[in-house]
C-alpha cells in the first residue's frame, strides 16, 4: 500500500543508524513489527494475576520422554 507520510527526518536518520536497516521502507516497515510486538505483550501483562495455576502441576514431568 502507498502511503505518503511526514517523519522527521532527524528520527528518521537516527532509526536507520540503530537499527540497521538499508532502506526506510524497511525501517518503517521493522518498527510497525516491534510496535505491534510490544502492543501484544502489554495484552499479556494484563493476564498476571488473572490466571489460576495448580500448585501441584510437575512440568518437568511434562518434559520427560516416556
Amino acid at each position: 500500500m502507498a502511503t505518503n507520510l511526514a517523519i522527521d527526518d532527524r528520527l528518521m536518520n537516527e532509526a536507520l543508524r540503530v537499527g540497521g536497516e538499508r532502506t526506510k521502507k524497511d525501517t518503517v516497515t521493522q518498527a510497525l513489527r516491534e510496535y505491534v510486538q510490544r502492543r501484544k505483550q502489554v495484552g499479556i501483562i494484563d493476564l498476571f494475576g488473572k490466571i489460576d495455576f495448580d500448585p501441584k502441576y510437575d512440568h518437568k514431568r511434562q518434559r520427560r520422554r516416556p
